[in-house]
């Protein structure tokens, strides 16, 4: 053996040693630089190599080259040892009680305007009737002259509706969706029963009690023989089952163009329970929906015979029921997106 080799030997055996005392990772990696970097003592006994015979020099090589390759295991190694020992120590330190109460995630809910949209829509899906989802960009035919409003009508005055162009607007109600609906129906299934709920558009300036844009839940039921009576009974119940089983229901005439007759629909103030209030402004009855029979001319114009069918509709403001429900005095509070005024409404 030479005695570039002896170096060699003796090298590998002092960095092991030293390797083997490493108690962390930087002085593990400080011994590995010492030991194999360039200006290291491994690399200062290779450049004797140029000393030696040409026969000698590839077993010294390869023998350098294992001496190498061993202390580089030998660091790999303790490597291995400090990282597993390091966690060890960490998870000695950092103990985890499982039986500590978790931190509470907050969780949002529906809007309210949401939550009273799928309260109603419970109330009539549990009467047979469907849901029906129209477009708040609408034909003018539909949300005017199939409803029965000829073109002098007031509602179709510029001041009221938005216009995209004199054939396309914003729908300002949600009857348009009656009107298609009656259009598509196939009696020979049976009667159509279906409500709309949906956002409409106003031409109004907005404050407490009015919007520019609000909800709106419209519906309608056309079949044989369906009666007045069939009315009453459909709108008590729902009105019920949203505003309690004690709420006075009366039925008042009205007009609308596109129901004859016509009627409004109040309920007892829940403030004074008909008493008279501030409320209800001292007459003991609130105002909730408008209703009627629908009109002949709105069949015809969707292709129904009024001779052998006819029915009823209906159209209730969602804003104002979640305000009567709920006791608020400002429709604004609404679309504001105030997290304070919102969290209030926490579904059940």
């Amino acid at each position: 053996m030479s005695s570039l080799q002896d170096k060699l030997v003796a090298l590998q055996k002092q960095g092991i040693k030293e390797i083997e005392k490493s108690d962390d990772l930087k002085q593990l990696n400080d011994i590995r630089v010492n030991l194999l970097g360039k200006k290291g003592p491994i690399t200062e006994v290779l450049r004797g190599m140029r000393d030696l015979a040409k026969e000698e020099r590839p077993a010294v090589g390869s023998f350098a080259n294992k001496v190498r390759d061993a202390l580089t295991e030998s660091i790999e190694t303790r490597k291995q040892a400090l990282e597993t020992a390091k966690i060890e120590h960490q998870l000695a330190q950092e103990k985890l009680d499982v039986t500590l109460p978790g931190t509470p995630v907050k969780q949002g809910t529906h809007h309210v305007i949401m939550q009273t949209v799928e309260t109603l829509e419970s109330v009539f899906l549990g009467m047979g009737f469907k849901v029906v989802l129209g477009y708040e960009v609408e034909e003018e035919k539909y949300n005017f002259e199939k409803l029965n409003m000829p073109k002098d009508h007031p509602a179709r005055d510029m001041q009221d509706t938005f216009y995209i162009n004199k054939d396309i607007l914003m729908r300002t109600h949600m009857s348009p969706d009656e009107a298609r609906t009656l259009e598509q129906h196939d009696f020979s299934t049976g009667p159509m029963k279906m409500i709309g709920p949906g956002r409409v558009y106003r031409r109004d300036t907005d404050d407490a009690t009015h919007s520019h844009q609000f909800f709106q839940m419209e519906g309608q039921y056309i079949g044989e023989h369906v009666t007045m009576a069939d009315l009453k009974g459909t709108l008590s119940f729902a009105i019920r089952q949203f505003f309690g089983a004690e709420r006075k229901i009366r039925f008042r005439p009205s007009y609308f163009p596109f129901t004859e007759p016509s009627v409004e629909v109040d309920i007892s103030c829940f403030k004074c329970n008909g008493v008279g209030c501030d409320v209800c402004k001292h007459s003991g009855w609130i105002e909730v929906l408008g209703a009627g029979m629908t009109h002949p001319n709105v069949l015809k114009a969707a292709g129904v015979d009024p001779v052998k069918y006819g029915g009823f509709a209906f159209g209730l403001g969602i804003d104002r029921f979640a305000m009567l429900k709920y006791g608020i005095d400002d429709i604004r509070q609404f679309y504001q997106n105030d997290i304070r005024f919102l969290s209030q409404f926490t579904e059940a």
